[in-house]
Parts: C-alpha cells; sequence; structure tokens
C-alpha cells in the first residue's frame, strides 16, 4: 500500500511539472510571435528551415518557436498543449529527450524533403511528433492507462492523419517526420523494467552408491526409511522381496 501511494505521489509531481512546463513553452512561443509580427515576421523568413541550404541547418532548432500568421499560431497551441501534456505527465526529463528526437527527425526531414529554396516555420511538426509518441508509448511501456490515452487520441484527433498526406497546403514533410520521430522516441525512450529471472527447472537429484555426482531425476527429500536411496535396476529384485518380507 505504502509503495502505491508513492508511485502516486511521484505522478502527480511530474503531472504538476508538465502542465507547467508547457504553460511556459506556449508563453515562450507566444511572446516570440509578438516579436515576429511587429517584425513583419522577419524572424520566420530569416529563422525558419531553408530547405538542402547547409548554412541555416541549425534553424532546425529555432524553426519550431516560430509561426507565419496569428491563425498558424492558434492553431498549433491546443493541440501542442494537449499531446505535449500527454507526453510529459509520466516524466520531464524523457519528455525533454523525445521532444529533442521529435525536433530532429522532423526538421532535418523537412530540409532534406521540402522544396528547394522553401523556408518553413513552426511548431506543428513537433504537435505530429508529440500524437506520434502519445498513440505509441502505452504499447512500448506496456502501461494500461497509457494505451487507452492513446486509443482515445487517435479517435479524437483521426483528423490528423490527413496532415500526414502530400499537399501543398502546409508542410507535411514536417508533420509526417514529427510523427515518425515521435514513434522513435517511444520506442528510444520505453521503460526498460527488468525481466524476471527464469528460474529452469530444479532436477531433483539423489546420491547414488559408488558414483561420483548425483544423478537428475530421482526425486529430492529424505529417503523413506528402510529404503536406499536412489532406484539400482540391479537390486530390484532384492528389494521387492525385501518389501514382501517388511523389512
Amino acid at each position: 500500500m505504502g509503495g502505491d501511494s508513492r508511485t502516486a505521489e511521484i505522478m502527480i509531481a511530474e503531472a504538476r511539472k508538465a502542465f507547467w512546463v508547457m504553460v511556459g513553452f506556449l508563453a515562450l512561443i507566444w511572446l516570440v510571435q509578438i516579436a515576429n509580427w511587429a517584425t513583419g515576421y522577419s524572424l520566420s523568413q530569416s529563422f525558419g528551415i531553408a530547405a538542402r541550404d547547409p548554412a541555416r541547418l541549425p534553424d532546425i532548432v529555432t524553426a519550431p518557436f516560430l509561426h507565419w500568421s496569428w491563425a498558424h499560431i492558434e492553431g498549433n497551441s491546443g493541440p501542442l498543449f494537449v499531446f505535449g501534456f500527454l507526453a510529459a505527465y509520466r516524466g520531464v526529463g524523457k519528455f525533454l529527450g523525445v521532444t529533442a528526437i521529435i525536433a530532429a527527425t522532423s526538421g532535418l526531414g523537412v530540409w532534406f524533403v521540402a522544396s528547394p529554396h522553401s523556408v518553413t516555420a513552426g511548431a506543428s511538426g513537433v504537435v505530429f511528433g508529440y500524437f506520434g509518441y502519445v498513440l505509441v508509448k502505452g504499447l512500448f511501456d506496456r502501461h494500461g492507462i497509457d494505451i487507452v490515452v492513446g486509443l482515445v487520441m487517435a479517435l479524437c484527433f483521426a483528423y490528423h492523419f490527413t496532415g500526414l498526406l502530400p499537399t501543398d497546403e502546409f508542410s507535411w514533410q514536417g508533420h509526417l517526420f514529427g510523427f515518425a520521430g515521435g514513434i522513435l522516441g517511444g520506442w528510444f525512450f520505453r521503460d526498460r523494467r527488468p525481466r524476471a529471472a527464469a528460474v529452469p527447472p530444479q532436477a531433483a537429484t539423489r546420491p547414488v552408491p559408488g558414483a561420483a555426482r548425483p544423478v537428475p531425476g530421482v526425486p529430492a527429500g529424505p529417503p523413506p526409511a528402510g529404503r536406499p536411496a536412489a532406484v539400482d535396476p540391479s537390486r530390484a529384485a532384492l528389494y521387492k522381496e525385501l518389501d514382501d518380507l517388511g523389512l
């Protein structure tokens, strides 16, 4: 009982941290959006991902914090908070590692696959990464409640899967590679609980007169009174006669 109580306390503490981490993340991207809007979205143009431009490869780190319009950031904020919290509530440390994998996978996918001379910015790749992570982490961690959460999210946000299909309306590359990054993060950061050590069946042994080692297959335990420790086929007839005599 005490162990269960302690586990619940840890989960509540992690969920509280996850909530404030996501609040802080949203506050940060909205503050950046104000500065970006004030400069005519020059930040998105300068620090977004420019496809296949080696000098702009580091911008895969900054691109998720930037957007192209108020509608753009509004559309990302709700799913970002929901999926981000569900991805983080079991451990903020693991969540940060998963986020790094998602951002790198999504950003590199855009950098390699997006149209030449295009510039991509926005948190939607991270959103789809968290979405993918939430769907699979219950399966990888073998947590029943997380499996149920993943199924519910898959049903409630089924329309998100259309965002993985090629289109000219949005950066489907970021969505697709972000989603793949979430699955990869779920596998990489899965719970590695030690398995119960396999206990081989213990073959009962009894010492045999004149033998240097015990012989498997003979029941363990003290031998019955008046009986030898092991059955010797060559003396079976003698033992039967002794039994008949009650000796």
